[in-house]
């Protein structure tokens, strides 16, 4: 765990100099992850300058309502794909009116993987103002915890690389 939260610190640093120095905010969207990167982002003293908010949307039902994220992406492409992550991002953006916005919808296990939809993998949404949402995928290895916490890693390197290369 000592690695994983000193890795976390050194991303939360970055980003917290990268939002600050524009005077940006962010927010989250969260399924697999039950709000643990919003969880670290908080974490770090001073962060209600840069950290808006984050929507825990464990349900289809809560990702709908809270993200509009489409009923039809839901049943066309479930949960956990591309299409629904890169909808919660962009939901995120706009119900929470950030510049940054992060979204995680995957399968962290032990159980409801699928030869299509393997345990370990996770969908990534990246929404960054005056950027097309980007998305990607990772097929993560370990059990539930060490899924969640790569996929926490991986969302906020997501993000501080994509405000990097703004600069």
């Amino acid at each position: 765990m000592l690695e994983f939260e000193l890795k976390v610190d050194t991303l939360l640093a970055q980003l917290a100099a990268l939002l600050n120095g524009r005077g940006w905010k962010m927010a989250t969207a969260e399924s697999c992850t039950g709000g643990w990167v919003a969880k670290c982002c908080t974490d770090l003293a001073g962060s209600s300058t840069w950290f808006e908010r984050g929507f825990v949307t464990y349900s289809n039902e809560a990702k709908q309502q809270m993200l509009g994220v489409s009923h039809d992406a839901l049943e066309t492409h479930g949960a956990v794909s591309e299409v629904v992550a890169c909808q919660m991002a962009e939901g995120a953006q706009k119900n929470a009116g950030v510049e940054v916005a992060v979204s995680t919808t995957g399968i962290a296990g032990p159980d409801g993987g699928t030869p299509e939809k393997p345990v370990g993998l996770v969908h990534f949404g990246w929404c960054v103002a005056g950027e097309p949402v980007s998305c990607g995928a990772v097929v993560f290895e370990g059990e539930r915890n060490a899924v969640r916490q790569q996929t926490v890693l991986h969302a906020l390197q997501g993000i501080v690389s994509r405000l990097e290369a703004l600069t």
